[in-house]
């Protein structure tokens, strides 16, 4: 299958980026080294080109009731400027896909959706637009930066007349950056370490990417790859689609019950209020190994006795605590903060312990 290309495919690999194919697209996964790229988001700023992500547009009288039917959150909540994150229940109790909702307007909507499951959202939200929404896929049309750190206020600040620092977590504004129309500027990331996500059009993005890396010279920036992306979000407990989640885990199960209102009707909430009332039989946590061991996806996660109690969904050496942390479903009883658990390492059963997320507090 031929692999797509962001708009500046060209503009990375000329920065030196490692590129891999990761959901379809050539993707800059590491600069330097994913250890340097992720400490330099922790205590400074970086920019992720994670222009592979999708975005669709829901438009008319109709666009708020089909959102509302396909998302477990309740959307209705949102004023103008405000972002949402929710995910697309299946009929079958799993996830399609877990989005961001941003409500430009009273009838105007922007859906954020994972790289991988573009096409799939897409035909899944198309389904259930029986009464007339105008739905707009425009994910070929826009760039998307990143801009992650404790220094990104002041990095990004001199590019744009909105006041960066009194936004709040959660909520956008669209205006000019960096000479470009009509951006969106959202205080949102996948991080932890606070920052923004710029939206563009795809003419306007080696002028405002270039933009950023000239005004954030003197904070340190450094262009961030996948690999250092992945560390940063699993420090943070935040879930990643075909990981973490997927067409069989229910958001209930993945600790995603905040994002699961039942106050309204949608995909598969029948059943899901259902296994709300009757109660999990696994849960999603977070670990942190106790013996020096490294957890992968995949790994099994067993008891005292040796018997398997669950799988690590996620793993990776913590570049901010220096330990192996992961990720994984566990049969209840041992879901709670404290409980001891094992990883199988290469036939070695490995101490681990539950731990309330996130990783790295704030």
């Amino acid at each position: 299958m031929d692999l797509k290309k962001i708009a500046l495919n060209d503009v990375h690999e000329a920065l030196g980026a490692k590129m891999v194919p990761f959901a379809g697209y050539n993707m800059p996964v590491r600069y330097s080294s994913d250890l340097d790229e992720h400490n330099t988001v922790r205590n400074a700023v970086g920019i992720f080109d994670v222009s592979h992500m999708g975005e669709f547009m829901v438009r008319g009288p109709k666009a708020l009731d089909l959102i509302q039917r396909v998302t477990s959150n309740d959307a209705s909540k949102l004023s103008d400027n405000k972002i949402q994150y929710s995910c697309l229940p299946n009929e079958d109790g799993g996830i399609v896909d877990d989005l961001l909702v941003y409500r430009l307007g009273e009838e105007e909507y922007m859906l954020v959706v994972n790289a991988s499951n573009i096409e799939k959202d897409w035909n899944w939200i198309s389904k259930y637009n029986t009464e007339g929404a105008e739905m707009e896929n425009i994910s070929d049309e826009i760039s998307l930066f990143a801009v992650q750190g404790p220094k990104a206020v002041e990095a990004l600040q001199s590019l744009t007349s909105v006041d960066l620092a009194s936004m709040v977590y959660y909520t956008f504004e669209k205006g000019e950056f960096a000479g470009a129309q009509d951006v969106i500027i959202s205080a949102t990331g996948y991080t932890g370490a606070g920052g923004f996500e710029i939206y563009v059009k795809n003419q306007d993005a080696k002028k405002v990417f270039e933009a950023i890396m000239e005004a954030g010279k003197e904070f340190g920036i450094k262009p961030i790859g996948l690999g250092a992306r992945d560390t940063l979000r699993l420090e943070m407990g935040f879930c990643l689609y075909g990981n973490d989640i997927d067409d069989k885990t229910s958001p209930l199960e993945a600790g995603l019950g905040w994002i699961t209102k039942f106050d309204k009707e949608f995909t598969n909430s029948e059943n899901l209020k259902e296994q709300k009332a009757a109660g999990v039989t696994k849960k999603l946590v977070g670990f942190e190994m106790v013996d020096k061991a490294i957890p992968r996806s995949h790994y099994e996660i067993v008891n005292a006795a040796g018997e398997q109690i669950g799988e690590v969904t996620s793993g990776t050496m913590s570049p901010t605590l220096g330990k192996g942390i992961g990720m994984g479903y566990v049969q209840n009883e041992f879901s709670k903060p404290g409980s001891e658990v094992f990883v199988r390492v290469r036939n070695k059963d490995m101490k681990a312990q539950v731990v309330k997320l996130p990783f790295v507090k704030k």
